[in-house]
């Protein structure tokens, strides 16, 4: 078991080495690709290739929304449908449902919600950093 809420699994499509860095992309189906920059030592560790199954681990502090697809350096865009929206004092907890059953959890603040306009049923964003994908093999 694991705290982080967001786990989506998927099949390695492609990696990219680098001198101490790689990045993994995880193809999770529907068209949906996750992007994770990690060390080259977990890919060697984890043996990380081309085709093997995989998991992408993403905590929901690290998942950023957007009422929108947008122009930035964030390698992960997932577009969806807001189906909960749990409201708290000052954080609010936003499930985004995406196509091929895929669930993002996000944690933002009350601020960023009323502001984005996000409502259950309409649809938004999740904006993720590589950096902030973890591999799980």
């Amino acid at each position: 078991m694991i705290s982080a809420r967001n786990q989506i699994k998927g099949v390695v499509a492609e990696v990219k080495e680098g001198a101490v860095n790689g990045i993994v992309k995880v193809d999770a189906g529907e068209g949906n690709m996750i992007s994770a920059t990690i060390s080259m030592d977990s890919i060697k560790d984890l043996g990380i290739v081309a085709g093997k199954e995989v998991t992408a681990v993403i905590k929901a502090t690290s998942v950023m929304m957007a009422n929108g697809k947008l122009n930035i350096s964030a390698r992960n865009q997932l577009t969806g449908t807001v189906s909960v929206i749990n409201e708290g004092a000052v954080n609010a907890i936003v499930k985004l449902d995406v196509a091929g059953g895929i669930g993002i959890t996000s944690t933002i603040s009350m601020e960023a919600v009323k502001d984005l306009g996000l409502e259950v049923g309409k649809e938004a964003t999740a904006i993720i950093k590589a950096t902030s994908v973890m591999i799980s093999a």
